[in-house]
């Protein structure tokens, strides 16, 4: 997938736990930790939205694009 999550990094720099994340975002931890491996299809902008106050940064700051080389073999 070409959007990495960086939310794992940016909890660290917070000094965030999962746990006291997920109390602040309202967000189960099963949900939250797959968010953090980066495991997630889609996220709410209000889920974003709250982690981003929660953590006080910008969605930029726990998303990413990575541009994905293509396949030139056929």
């Amino acid at each position: 997938m070409a959007i990495i999550i960086n939310l794992d990094v940016v909890m660290a720099m917070r000094k965030k736990s999962l746990t006291e994340l997920a109390g602040e975002v309202d967000i189960t931890l099963a949900n939250l930790s797959i968010l953090k491996n980066n495991k997630a299809k889609a996220i709410r902008f209000s889920t974003l939205e709250a982690i981003c106050k929660a953590l006080d940064c910008q969605p930029g700051d726990i998303l990413q694009y990575i541009q994905e080389e293509e396949d030139t073999e056929n």
